[in-house]
């Protein structure tokens, strides 16, 4: 007997290449995501639905010794929800939060193909001192989608403050939505950034925003190689005044990390910029590092004997641990 049509069901898998298949089966609706690492294949919908009604909240299995777990946490636009990397050490915590975040580009067709935000030794460093770490990939990049919030505007007449500040302000979601999970320690947070992300980190300490303890920027700033030349920043004198206006409200320490070898931000320029951040009012330590294999812009990328950034960073956290007990 021919089974009624009201009884049919369609059956929908989405592949990893994004294609939809469609089959005739049983009388359950079945939805199969297809997953690709967790990490370029379930779309914002489908992982949405994985994490809850809200929307909002773990999106897939931990994994690993690290408890590598798929996330979605709110950004500044109400239609969309960052995808995020959790790691976190053993136990219930609570424990302390770090937050790392990565760079940007101003190409439209790079920011959709970028991957997720990946840092393994920084975040397995971080993990193992006690922290649950945060990797978001905010709005107008990757799987995240949405509209871009940061532009910098054309090169002639860039606005880097702005820029940074709407950078800041998905990192500001994921950390107000991060507070409120039991497993998170309510102060003593450290925001940390790469490139686009340390200078959006830097726009956040502006803020001062309430359980932000540090800001640790590597290699922070925007305009970086203009035309992908080394050495040639889209307008330097206005990344040092944006510097500068970061500074005058700033009051949490900063530690900025950069390479001797750094292309995109010369070792003069980053220079400029944390004495323009310090001379308005700002607190910041300036580390300049040896150079690294390829470009010292990948500084928060290296590992092993090549990481010096590690006992600069652990000597900056000791010393807030430290004013912690303190206090």
């Amino acid at each position: 007997m021919k089974m009624p049509r009201r009884d049919r069901v369609i059956v929908w898998v989405v592949t990893a290449e994004g294609r939809m298949l469609s089959i005739y089966r049983g009388i359950v609706v079945i939805l199969a995501i297809a997953a690709f690492g967790l990490l370029l294949s379930a779309a914002a919908p489908a992982a949405a639905l994985a994490a809850g009604e809200s929307g909002a909240g773990p999106a897939g299995p931990e994994g690993g010794p690290q408890r590598e777990q798929l996330w979605l946490v709110p950004s500044p636009l109400k239609d969309v929800l960052m995808h995020a990397y959790l790691y976190r050490p053993p136990g219930d915590g609570p424990f302390p939060l770090a937050v790392i975040n990565h760079g940007s580009d101003e190409d439209r067709a790079r920011r959709a193909r970028v991957a997720m935000p990946s840092f393994p030794a920084l975040a397995a460093w971080l993990v193992a001192r006690g922290y649950a770490v945060l990797l978001p990939q905010r709005p107008g990049h990757g799987i995240t989608g949405g509209r871009y919030l940061e532009g910098q505007g054309a090169c002639g007449n860039p606005d880097f403050q702005r820029a940074g500040l709407a950078a800041a302000s998905s990192i500001e979601s994921a950390v107000d939505f991060m507070q409120a999970q039991k497993f998170i320690e309510p102060g003593g947070i450290v925001i940390v950034g790469n490139s686009a992300g340390g200078w959006a980190a830097l726009a956040l300490a502006s803020h001062n925003p309430a359980g932000v303890a540090a800001v640790v920027d590597f290699s922070g700033g925007r305009g970086g190689r203009e035309r992908n030349k080394a050495y040639n920043n889209c307008a330097p004198d206005k990344l040092v005044a944006a510097a500068a206006a970061y500074g005058r409200t700033a009051r949490i320490p900063t530690l900025w990390l950069y390479a001797e070898n750094d292309t995109y931000f010369a070792p003069e320029l980053s220079r400029r910029m944390v004495d323009a951040f310090v001379a308005a009012g700002g607190d910041a330590e300036y580390r300049l590092l040896p150079a690294v294999r390829g470009d010292g812009h990948a500084l928060a990328l290296t590992a092993g004997r090549e990481a010096s950034w590690k006992a600069p960073l652990k000597a900056f956290l000791d010393s807030l641990v430290r004013k912690q007990r303190q206090d």
